[in-house]
């Protein structure tokens, strides 16, 4: 057998999709092909997809509990009035939540302007900001209305999935 019938034999093998042929002739040359899975480069997509957070509403909850007579009545510690602590006040409003796995960005660029910042109005449709998957740049849109109140993650830092990145009142 030839390299060029060789080289023919594996040019079909990966025509048909075969991963191993095994081929023996009668004057005793024995010849054992075995094609592996690579990976191979493919050029980075340009394409830019749009991801849409999730909105959570605030989770409200009234706890009561059975009294003496059967009758559900509200717990006291619940209708007593306490000063607001700084975690309860970072749980009022909407957030916006990192729909995925990446870095996050409130740029562009560097050299670009941050997309928004404290205090500005944005819309359904408002990009918010960009996190960078596997080398591909996501546009995160705000998915809702209102106000930036606070930006929750430093700039260029990682992000999992879920990972609140704006509030929004």
């Amino acid at each position: 057998m030839e390299l060029k019938q060789i080289k023919e034999l594996m040019a079909a093998m990966e025509r048909a999709g075969i991963k191993k042929v095994s081929i023996k002739e009668k004057d005793g040359f024995e010849v054992q092909l075995e094609r592996h899975e690579e990976a191979v480069n493919h050029p980075i997509s340009t394409q830019q997809t749009v991801f849409h957070p999730v909105y959570h509403p605030p989770f409200e909850t009234q706890h009561r509990f059975p009294s003496v007579s059967g009758q559900h009545q509200q717990h006291p510690s619940f209708t007593e009035e306490k000063p607001v602590t700084r975690e309860e006040v970072k749980d009022v409003g909407k957030s916006i939540s990192s729909p995925m796995v990446g870095t996050f960005y409130l740029a562009a660029s560097p050299e670009d302007p941050v997309f928004v910042k404290v205090g500005d109005k944005v819309d359904e449709n408002t990009v918010v900001c960009i996190i960078e998957a596997m080398k591909v740049m996501n546009e995160v849109k705000a998915g809702m209305s209102g106000i930036v109140v606070e930006i929750c993650v430093d700039n260029a830092h990682p992000v999992e999935f879920g990972t609140r990145l704006f509030r929004i009142q």
